[in-house]
């Protein structure tokens, strides 16, 4: 073993990397978000017009098949009659039973789709005395407003606001803005109320519930009930075929404004970039089809309130995201 100095030849040793030359440390990658075209194609398919032959095939079966029923218990009815008396008239009893049931049952449908009707009238007539700056136009719409609403206790001090500045003003844009300030806010209130309570169970659900399909009933069910409550809040209540007709028309402007696809650009300014990336897909999930139905729930306010927005008016489903889930995104940074 050699007691003396070691000599290391440094020229044959391999460079140490530099600095500069190191790769760049990345964030681990985002969860993968669904960006809602299984939502945006679902629109499409529920406001697709269906053409003539569809219309005139579903209503030659109908008629059909009602045809061939009523024939059936004309039958059964008048043949009981004639072999057992009693049963027979208990039968026909019965019958009309049935029959006046379903009257009651198209008489409020149709008084369902009258009230839509109106509130789509009420929209149509304040946008034309809007643009034509039509003061007689938009006072007749300020007291159909007050008509409609003077039985609902949430509205009764606009009510008497309106009633006492109604006269000052001198234009109808004044007017309307005044309406809208004095006599809808609260609506409007009570309508974003009810987006925020169903995108928090939406999204609740859908993070909490492993079931399959789970989510998808619970958003569905979810939607329908907002849909409908936020027409009762503007006095638009619905029937069967009132939901269906409302249903249309909230998916038909949600594909018309472009307003049914959501991800990372939406959720990243209320959540954070670096929340997205430490979030697992199933709260991920949550968040998503929680930001859908807050958008629908927009849609569905402006489809049911008698009167568009003004400018800087109209509800941001970005502030109904967050005041929704501000709850769980407090607790989840703990």
């Amino acid at each position: 073993m050699a007691k003396g100095p070691v000599l290391i030849d440094l020229e044959d040793a391999p460079q140490a990397p530099s600095v500069t030359e190191a790769p760049p440390i990345t964030d681990p990658d985002p969860i993968d978000l669904p960006d809602g075209r299984a939502m945006q194609m679902a629109a499409r398919v529920v406001t697709r017009q269906p053409s003539w032959l569809a219309r005139v095939f579903w209503t030659t079966v109908v008629a059909f098949v009602t045809a061939i029923l009523s024939a059936a218990a004309w039958q059964m009815v008048t043949g009981w009659i004639e072999r057992a008396p009693l049963f027979g008239w208990f039968l026909t009893v019965l019958v009309a039973v049935l029959l006046l049931t379903l009257l009651m049952i198209a008489m409020r449908e149709l008084g369902a789709l009258a009230r839509l009707k109106r509130i789509d009238t009420l929209r149509h007539k304040a946008n034309t005395a809007l643009d034509q700056n039509d003061l007689a136009a938009a006072r007749d719409v300020t007291d159909r407003l007050v008509e409609l609403y003077e039985t609902r206790e949430e509205t009764r001090w606009g009510r008497e606001r309106l009633d006492a500045l109604e006269n000052d003003q001198m234009d109808a844009e004044s007017l309307l803005l005044l309406v809208e300030a004095e006599l809808l806010a609260p609506l409007d209130r009570a309508a974003q109320r009810e987006v925020e309570a169903a995108a928090r169970q939406v999204a609740t659900v859908t993070a909490l519930v492993p079931l399959a399909l789970a989510d998808v009933f619970a958003a569905l069910t979810a939607n329908l009930r907002m849909i409908r409550r936020i027409a009762e809040v503007y006095g638009g209540r619905t029937g069967r075929l009132g939901s269906w007709r409302l249903t249309r028309a909230v998916l038909a402007h949600l594909v018309a404004t472009g307003a049914v696809a959501v991800g990372d650009d939406m959720l990243e300014p209320i959540l954070g970039g670096s929340l997205l990336g430490k979030l697992s897909r199933r709260f991920g999930e949550g968040l998503v089809n929680g930001a859908l139905t807050a958008r629908v729930g927009v849609a569905a306010i402006e489809v049911c309130r008698p009167m568009a927005f003004s400018a800087g008016k109209r509800p941001k489903a970005r502030h109904l995201v967050k005041q929704a889930l501000s709850g769980l995104m407090s607790r989840s940074d703990t």
